[in-house]
């Protein structure tokens, strides 16, 4: 089926923009089938498909004509799996990404691999519908996996997390990164109790950026940050999120890794009421890591990212040790790393403090970014050190 494009779609595309938006079209939308994009003279942009998800309405996968077959999606595969040779050697990690979506050439779908299992995540039903012929070629290119899991990110009647094919995995799997254990679940949800992407900023804790220091993790999910840090050395680590789930779960962390107990602290509590909670009790921190999600809602209060991260860093300097460091990450892809730098920096400065900025990251070099779509690197994050006149 052919599908006429804006002359502006076009010229993206041919440069290697590779995503839709409905502006872009200049037929109706139709989903569920791949789709020859073509401008205005009839002549070949890409072929790809149309599939409604939240940044887009459609990817294209290839500028060149040739069919989006069975071996169209094998040499896709490999191209995937040679990019991270490396990380098959590491002995130390056995977590990490196979396939990021548009980065690898084929947006609406990532693949995390833990352990011997991968996790398909689906993000739009059109590439849902054609998962047979996928899986099968990832299945060719990957044959150490031994169970496949996958998450549905997007509206459906259907379960949103099942086993697709294989073995089932342990509950907990037990993973390695850096050397540290982490406990997840494959198919618990649409999260794993884990996210890869923040890697690298887990090995600067465990190789002992905290060492002898006190450290305060907001939205702490399942604490990976502070099992890290503890693991590097951290003289205590105090973990705050609403979630009930994350006592149990962020015990379980420090468990699995032998550490003790009775010098982390956790609570269930909005991250908002606990700065309160810690100015009334004159706590201090050496490091606080910020890392909350794009939107977050309680029954007081909804948190966004672009809105209201100023006051998350505002907050933190009132129980932040003098020449503390404040880590300050989003994943929030609608703000750039430049707004958002400005959104830490004027904060501070309303603050009245002196800062530094001593550290950043972005994602890592298996969340792979295709330099024709920036818009894909959305990780950022900051080490300010406050100096507190």
């Amino acid at each position: 089926m052919e599908i006429k494009v804006t002359q502006q779609a076009a010229k993206r595309i041919r440069r290697g923009y590779p995503l839709l938006q409905k502006r872009d079209l200049l037929d109706p939308i139709k989903e569920n089938q791949w789709i020859n994009f073509v401008d205005k003279q009839q002549n070949l942009v890409a072929k790809g498909y149309l599939g409604v998800q939240n940044n887009g309405v459609g990817w294209c996968l290839t500028t060149n004509d040739r069919p989006l077959d069975y071996a169209f999606f094998v040499e896709l595969f490999f191209k995937a799996r040679k990019k991270r040779e490396n990380y098959y050697q590491e002995e130390k990690t056995n977590a990490f990404r196979l396939l990021n979506g548009a980065g690898d050439h084929l947006g609406g779908v990532t693949i995390d691999k833990y352990a011997d299992f991968a996790v398909v995540s689906w993000y739009n039903q059109t590439l849902y519908h054609k998962q047979e012929k996928i899986i099968t070629a990832f299945k060719e290119v990957f044959p150490e996996i031994k169970g496949i899991y996958e998450k549905l990110r997007f509206p459906t009647d259907q379960s949103h997390s099942r086993l697709l094919w294989g073995k089932s995995a342990p509950e907990p799997l037990y993973i390695k990164e850096n050397n540290i254990n982490y406990a997840v679940y494959l198919n618990e949800g649409l999260m794993t109790g884990i996210f890869l992407d923040q890697r690298e900023v887990r090995k600067l804790f465990a190789e002992g950026f905290a060492k002898d220091q006190d450290l305060l993790n907001m939205f702490s999910y399942t604490g990976a940050f502070s099992i890290a840090a503890a693991a590097g050395g951290a003289n205590t680590t105090t973990n705050v999120d609403l979630a009930k789930r994350s006592l149990k779960k962020t015990q379980e962390q420090f468990l699995a890794n032998q550490i003790d107990l009775s010098k982390q602290t956790i609570h269930v509590m909005d991250t908002f009421a606990y700065f309160k909670y810690a100015k009334k009790k004159q706590l201090t921190f050496d490091c606080i890591i910020l890392d909350p999600p794009s939107f977050a809602r309680n029954k007081k209060k909804v948190f966004r990212v672009a809105k209201d991260y100023g006051e998350l860093v505002r907050s933190s300097i009132a129980i932040l040790k003098d020449q503390g460091v404040i880590m300050a990450s989003s994943n929030a892809a609608n703000v750039t790393s430049k707004k958002f730098q400005n959104m830490i920096e004027k904060a501070l400065q309303n603050e009245n403090v002196s800062y530094k900025l001593i550290k950043k990251f972005r994602l890592p070099q298996d969340f792979v970014v295709d330099s024709a779509y920036p818009a894909g690197d959305y990780l950022k994050v900051y080490f300010y050190q406050i100096k507190k006149d």
